[in-house]
Order: structure tokens, then C-alpha cells, then sequence
């Protein structure tokens, strides 16, 4: 190296923390021997500085620095570096059963959400944002994985279109690799906070196969299932209802099976084997335990508080489980304000039963939701206070969303507890209805993202996955389908349309509805093969089943499909027909093909929410004492408290 180069910058370093900085200024220091002066690649600064250098012999070396103060002002100077850091960090924020139209930046005007508003503001707003699933567990798949959730087999072929307890043996499989695996190997400090809902063991109570510790997190608290009634211990159970009648019936049928074959054995009637008996009898058992455990055992078994590996409260406090999971990602923040990190911040609200702090309740002009929404835009501001007090506002990359669409079958007597969906139509449940899949998307990233920002492209939360393993340095997995794509150039207004031209929208394994960006034109179509029936009839809801089936009698199939043209009646109110809409043979055409390349992509894999999976198993419950002695308090088990 030049020595005198070598000499001045021996003494430079960035004021301001930048590592892009000190990254440019290391760039320098490699190339001078070539006389060649890097380019400022921030932002602010965009104009090229390059100048030839002449060499030493030529010109003084105060010549030389002349030159590279100025560039040393311009990108050195504190606060003035914005451009992307080289590994910046995730926020990412993922709210449970929140509705587009609960949210004051997507038009509601009397639930307040003045943090979440200001992200948005300070952000960009995506208007097309849309999940995976309409119901948690295949959702939050897609989210981690960046795939349709039947790629993962946890796409539900039952009634049960999610996982059902801690202690079954479906979930997330350990050969899905999530977006936390690849920033966890490309140096990344992980964690994951709140609610998980995509199971904890396969084979054995300590296994852990399926637990966020496995696929890519250092770092875990929270709920490994989701919230439910049963864990505030309501008189409206939420699970037991859905499930003592159909476990109860399984049993009966399996009972009488096992009589029968047992009867024709001793008779000598047909042959059969003992093994086939026995294993039939295992199957009826547990069948039996499980509908016996839903009367009164849901809160032991399901309401359960994890740190890492280790149960801290069984059954949990919900009083002050808000509060809890807050200070853990504060406190997970600012120890890692050094290094880079990905918080995944995944809100207990607002599921029912809506727990909300005496601090907030009757505040609303929405009941104990509306309270609910406005805790939860609360704890989002904390959230982003903490990353602009520590500094982080310029390398930290925020995230909003909902996992899928309000709850419209959330009630409690005359109280309506589950969310809005604005204009679309349907929710919670409903595969195919924009109410259940279009959520909030916003993103803020100060100093790279364009503020104010409003972006109306068919965007999906499976994106999350390519953007974030982009930004962080690593490579997208080339081994199997990866149906997100990566959305920083559409966030930062380099190109003008998204990279989606189908969605595919299910409802467990069955395809509902497909959504076709017309690139040349704009238009987004969606056509709709599947829809629900409503019960009533005009209520817009699956009030008398809970919530919306996605096959047999509660399903109408349409042939030839509805088609709605979005782009004109988002609320898909008109469906089209070859009588009012020339392209309606064109646009079906061209949909038909797109399904069937795209199911040509599909291969046969485990069903993880298959009955044998998703029922409940002595053995693999977790617990934090002698089963089926489960519980614990976190202030009596100290050593379970360390962080």
C-alpha cells in the first residue's frame, strides 16, 4: 500500500458506527494502488466522486488527501451515511387476526393506530398484500418459508385446517429452511417472540423438532401454540367445541370397528391379523383422550409459556403476558445493537380472548377489540422507540403485517370480537375471499425506502423470504420451489410492477381461487373455483359452523369459475360472464394453463396436519413437571428465567 495512504487512514474510522462505511473506506485502502478513488454509494450522495489520482511522484501528497477529504466528509460524517448496510437488521411484526379495515392507514377512522399510521407514513404502504393462507398455521409456513404451504404438507386435506395441540406430531418439518436458517448461518443473532403455532416435538417429549430453536432461531419466548379462550378460562370454549363432537364420533366408529374385528377373529368369521386389531384400538384410545381432554385440560396442554427449551409457565398468566414478551424484545434489541439481528415480534393480539391491560380497556369506541387494536399499535410503538433511541432507525429494516384476514365468526353473545376487513369481502378461514387473505403490509427502512410511499402491485408475504435472505447477504435455496420473490426493487421504486404474475389461493390442500396479473395491461383477474357457504345464507359469515369448511357440503364449486376483475370491484361484488366480459374466455384460458403448470410443480410430501398428526399424544406433551403434573409458574422456577 501507499504509505501515506496507509498512514492517514490508519487514524479514520466512522463516527457514526457505520460498517458500510468503514467497509467503502477499507475498498479504498485495496484499491489506491490502481490511483482510482471509489465511488460513494450513499444515497444522499449518489453523484460519482471517482477521480484519477496521479501518482505520488507527481503530486504532493496534501494533493492526494484533498481528494479524499472530501469524500470522508461526505460519507464519514455522523449521520449522514444512509445507504443499505452491508448486513442490515429485521424487524419484523406480525400481528394474529388483524383485519385490513382495523387499521387506521387502511381507511378506519375510529380505531386509533398512531404508530402503526406513522410507519406507513415514514414507509410504504402495500395495498395488495396477501397471504398465503386464511387461517394461522399454513400462513405462518408460507411466511418462514417463502413456499405455499402444500409444498410443505402443512396445508390441511381434514376440517382441521390447523394444528390443534401442543402435543401432536405435526409441524413445521426440519427439512424447510427458513429465512431465519440462512441469517442464522450467515452470522445473523435470531430470536423469535410470541406466538409459533407450528408444533414442538415429533417422536418424543424432548425432541424438538418442530420448536423455532430448530429452524433457525437462537432465541425463543412465547406461546409454541396460539391463544384460545380455554387459556383465559371462558364459559365460550373455542377448541373443545370444534372438536368433542367429531373426536367423539371417531370414537364411537372406532370402538364399534375394534368390537367387530375382535368378535369375527375369536368366530373364525375372516381372518385378521392381532397386530392390525391392537394398532386399531391404539388409534381408538387416542382418539378417546383427546375428546376426554377437551373438557377442561385445552389450558394445561395448550396455553403454555416456553423460553427456549423450557416451560416457564403451565397454564400461563395472561395478565401479564403482553408485558412479558415486550421486555424480551426490548431487551433482545438492545443486546445486539452491535450486531446484526432478526427480531421476529410474532403478537398474541389480536386473537381472542382479547387479554388487554386494565390500561386500555373501555378506551375504544370498538368494545374489547377495538381496546385490543389499540394495545397492540401501543406495544408496536415501544417497538420502534427502542430502535430510534438506540440508533438503529438507518440499518434497521421494519416490518407490519397480519397473518390473514379478521375473524367475522368471533363472538361472545352480542359482542363482536373479531376484526374488520374493510371492503372485501369474507375472512378468517375463507381460502379464496380477499377478506381472509389481503392483509396490512408496510415496510420502513430510513434513508433507503421512499417515505409516504403507496404501492397498489400483488405483493405476498411468502416475499418476506427472498427480500430479507437477499439483504442479509445469502442465497436462496436452489433445491427446491420458492414461490416468494424478493421486493426491494418494488419498495424502492426501481422498477414499477410486481414480479407475481399468479397467486394461488387455498384453503388447506384445495385450490379456491386464482389471482392473474395481466402485466400489459394492469388488470388483476381472480377467478374463484371454490366458495363457501354462508350461514346464514346473506350473512356474509360461517356463523353456525364457527368457521368456513373448505370441502363438501359447506363448499359451492363453480363451473365455469366466478371471475371478478379486481382492479374495478376490489370488493367482489359483480362476477363477470362470457355475456358481460370479452375477455372472460381469454383470461379463463390463460388462468386453466397457469394452474396447471403450477400443479405440475407440485410433489407428494408428509401430511403434517393429517389426523394421525393432529391429534393429541401422552407423549409428546410438553410439560414442566411429572405428566401429567403440568404446572409451573415462571417466579418459582428462577433458573428458567435467564435470558
Amino acid at each position: 500500500m501507499v504509505p501515506w495512504l496507509k498512514e492517514h487512514f490508519s487514524n479514520t474510522v466512522c463516527r457514526n458506527g457505520c460498517s458500510r462505511c468503514n467497509s467503502q473506506a477499507i475498498a479504498i485502502m485495496t484499491s489506491v494502488t490502481s490511483h482510482q478513488l471509489p465511488s460513494c454509494s450513499c444515497p444522499t450522495h449518489s453523484r460519482s466522486l471517482n477521480r484519477t489520482i496521479p501518482h505520488p511522484c507527481a503530486r504532493s501528497a496534501s494533493g492526494h488527501l484533498s481528494y479524499l477529504n472530501i469524500w470522508l466528509i461526505l460519507c464519514l460524517f455522523p449521520r449522514t451515511c444512509v445507504s443499505s448496510p452491508s448486513k442490515p437488521n429485521f424487524l419484523l411484526i406480525l400481528a394474529d387476526d388483524l383485519g385490513i379495515g382495523d387499521v387506521g392507514c387502511y381507511g378506519n377512522d375510529t380505531i386509533r393506530t398512531p404508530n402503526i399510521d406513522g410507519l406507513a407514513k415514514e414507509g410504504v404502504r402495500l395495498n395488495q398484500h396477501i397471504a398465503a393462507a386464511a387461517v394461522c398455521t399454513p400462513s405462518r409456513a408460507a411466511f418462514l418459508t417463502g413456499r405455499y404451504p402444500i409444498r410443505s404438507g402443512m396445508a390441511s386435506s381434514t376440517q382441521q385446517q390447523v394444528l390443534f395441540w401442543n402435543g401432536c406430531s405435526g409441524g413445521l418439518p426440519p427439512n424447510e429452511t427458513t429465512f431465519a436458517r440462512i441469517l442464522q448461518q450467515q452470522g445473523y443473532s435470531t430470536a423469535l417472540v410470541g406466538k409459533w403455532h407450528m408444533g414442538v416435538n415429533c417422536k418424543t417429549r424432548r425432541d424438538h423438532c418442530h420448536h423455532p430453536l430448530n429452524h433457525g432461531f437462537d432465541y425463543f419466548y412465547g406461546m409454541p401454540f396460539t391463544l384460545l379462550n380455554e387459556c383465559q378460562g371462558t364459559d365460550d370454549p373455542e377448541l373443545a367445541k370444534s372438536l368433542q363432537d367429531t373426536y367423539w364420533l371417531y370414537t364411537q366408529m372406532i370402538t364399534l370397528a375394534v368390537f367387530t374385528l375382535v368378535i369375527g377373529k375369536l368366530a373364525n368369521f375372516f381372518p385378521v391379523k392381532w397386530k392390525i386389531i391392537i394398532c386399531l384400538a391404539i388409534c381408538g384410545l387416542l382418539h378417546f383422550l383427546s375428546w376426554f381432554s377437551s373438557y377442561g385440560f385445552t389450558k394445561y396442554w395448550n396455553c403454555i409459556l416456553m423460553r427456549n427449551h423450557d416451560i416457564t409457565e403451565q397454564p400461563m398468566n395472561l395478565n401479564r403476558t403482553a408485558s412479558n414478551m415486550l421486555k424480551e424484545a426490548v431487551t433482545f434489541i438492545k443486546r445486539n445493537k452491535h450486531r446484526p439481528f432478526l427480531l421476529f415480534v410474532s403478537l398474541l393480539h389480536v386473537h381472542t380472548p382479547l387479554t388487554t391491560t386494565e390500561k386500555f380497556q373501555g378506551r375504544s369506541r370498538h368494545g374489547l377489540y377495538g381496546d385490543n387494536v389499540e394495545e397492540m399499535d401501543w406495544m408496536v410503538g415501544r417497538l420502534l422507540n427502542v430502535i430510534d433511541k438506540e440508533s438503529l432507525q438507518n440499518t434497521t429494516l421494519i416490518y407490519f403485517a397480519s397473518d390473514h384476514g379478521g375473524s367475522l365468526e368471533a363472538h361472545r353473545r352480542n359482542s363482536q370480537l373479531g376484526g374488520w376487513n374493510g371492503i372485501y369481502k369474507g375472512g378468517k378461514g375463507m381460502g379464496g375471499w380477499e377478506g381472509g387473505i389481503r392483509v396490512p403490509g408496510i415496510f420502513k427502512w430510513s434513508g433507503v425506502l421512499p417515505a409516504g410511499t403507496v404501492i397498489d402491485e400483488p405483493t405476498s408475504l411468502m416475499d418476506i423470504f427472498p427480500t430479507v435472505v437477499h439483504l442479509a447477504g445469502g442465497a436462496v435455496p436452489q433445491d427446491r420451489v420458492i414461490d416468494g420473490r424478493t421486493l426491494l426493487p418494488l419498495l424502492r421504486g426501481t422498477v414499477r410492477h410486481s414480479r407475481h404474475e399468479f397467486m394461488f389461493h387455498y384453503c388447506g390442500v384445495f385450490l379456491h381461487a386464482v389471482r392473474w396479473h395481466q402485466k400489459d395491461s394492469g388488470t388483476v383477474w381472480k377467478a374463484h373455483y371454490a366458495t363457501p357457504v354462508f350461514q346464514p345464507e346473506a350473512s356474509g359469515a360461517c356463523f353456525r359452523r364457527g368457521i368456513c369448511p373448505c370441502f363438501g357440503d359447506g363448499v359451492t364449486h363453480h363451473d365455469p369459475p366466478l371471475l371478478f376483475n379486481l382492479s374495478q370491484d376490489p370488493s367482489e361484488a359483480n362476477p363477470l360472464s362470457a355475456d358481460t366480459e370479452p375477455l372472460f374466455d381469454t383470461v379463463m384460458r390463460r388462468i386453466r394453463k397457469a394452474v396447471e403448470e403450477h400443479r405440475k410443480t407440485l410433489t407428494p410430501v408428509p401430511q403434517q396436519l393429517s389426523p394421525y398428526n393432529n391429534i393429541w399424544k401422552p407423549w409428546l406433551q410438553p410439560c414442566c413437571g411429572t405428566f401429567p403434573f403440568c404446572w409451573c409458574h415462571e417466579e418459582n422456577n428462577k433458573a428458567d428465567s435467564i435470558v
